[in-house]
């Protein structure tokens, strides 16, 4: 994210939470951004449970947490540095009273990776998480508590005609950029798509590429899509290239799966159809058992400029495109099936990954 369109880091957070209420307009400005450099001139970044008391004490008693795989992001500046982070309630481990916590320097180019400050904390480490409900926890370090409201979507499927026959539904994904998908498994393919979910209003501007009207390419986030040919509906494609490098949150929902929501062992299928060598090395949600590892689900490719993406619509509508492994000509991902799951330390936007 880049430095000049960041609102400094407690009235980010509080606008945040209450943004969709609000009717006065709200505006970015430089003089916000030069007062916000050392507004936090000894924030305790060397001290990670100090700093995470640091964060809940700036956040309001209640937030909500959009993005699927559970992750709060957050942002601050400290003697004029940038950073950024995450509170993570992980399906797999909250209710067990664990909590993930990050931080690190922001993405900047011209520097190396940054170190990351990462924990997962719990009671032995004065950090209490409890659930209040399904989609409600209450997290406490020291003398502050805030209450994290998941993001519920357990109502949410697409509509019976946007799906294959072949397709089945794994869970709805609702990425940090604000794009809701439909996460789809392909079972005699083997593949999987994120499938844009058009049942609620796009926060977006797609503007159509110029060899193809099949192309559509967001104007704020850089997701390129294609309408298939033979559903009505909209495949994602494409991240560009700036977005996946600098890691934001335009980098693609690859790290938001709809952990919340995956039906027993669902997900755990479709990958080992995928990569059956995997067999007893992943839990259910697709991550190693030690937690360090997930298997990476990233269909689309990595775009520089929109005539890369031609690549798929030469193949829909050549002789492929005819036959029965039509979507597979929207596998894009430039790698093959990797020998494991892939690192995936901790995500925060800015970071590398």
């Amino acid at each position: 994210m880049k430095i000049g369109s960041v609102i400094m880091f407690a009235s980010a957070l509080l606008a945040g939470s209450t943004c969709l209420a609000q009717e006065k307009p709200q505006l970015e400005t430089n003089q916000h951004y030069i007062e916000s450099l050392n507004r936090n001139p000894a924030a305790p970044v060397a001290d990670k449970k100090a700093m995470l008391q640091f964060v809940l004490r700036a956040l309001p008693d209640r937030v909500k947490v959009y993005p699927t795989e559970n992750y709060y992001y957050f942002g601050f500046y400290s003697g004029g540095i940038r950073y950024a982070g995450n509170i993570r309630l992980d399906a797999s481990d909250r209710d067990k009273g664990k909590l993930h916590f990050a931080y690190f320097i922001d993405n900047v180019a011209w520097l190396p990776e940054p170190a990351i400050n990462y924990a997962v904390m719990d009671i032995t480490d004065g950090v209490k998480v409890e659930k209040i409900e399904r989609f409600l926890y209450r997290v406490t370090a020291g003398e502050r508590s805030v209450l994290f409201e998941l993001n519920d979507l357990s109502n949410v499927r697409p509509p019976e005609q946007l799906l294959d026959p072949d397709e089945r539904f794994i869970g709805p994904v609702f990425d940090e950029s604000g794009i809701r998908f439909f996460l789809v498994f392909n079972a005699k393919l083997g593949l999987f798509h994120y499938i844009l979910d058009e049942t609620v209003p796009l926060s977006d501007r797609l503007t159509r590429i110029k060899a193809t009207d099949r192309i559509e390419i967001g104007t704020r986030t850089g997701f390129a899509f294609y309408r298939d040919l033979k559903r009505e509906r909209r495949i994602l494609i494409g991240a560009f290239e700036d977005n996946v490098l600098g890691n934001n949150y335009f980098d693609g929902p690859f790290d938001q799966l709809p952990d919340n929501f995956i039906e027993g062992d669902d997900l755990l299928k479709a990958i080992l159809q995928v990569a059956p060598h995997l067999q007893g090395t992943i839990d259910r949600f697709g991550g190693s058992f030690d937690g360090a590892e997930r298997f990476l689900i990233a269909p689309y490719m990595t775009y520089r400029g929109d005539t890369d993406l031609l690549r798929a619509h030469r193949c829909a509508t050549g002789p492929q495109g005819k036959g029965p492994r039509y979507y597979a000509c929207f596998q894009l991902d430039q790698a093959p099936t990797p020998p494991g799951p892939l690192k995936t330390p901790p995500r925060g936007k800015g970071k590398p990954k």
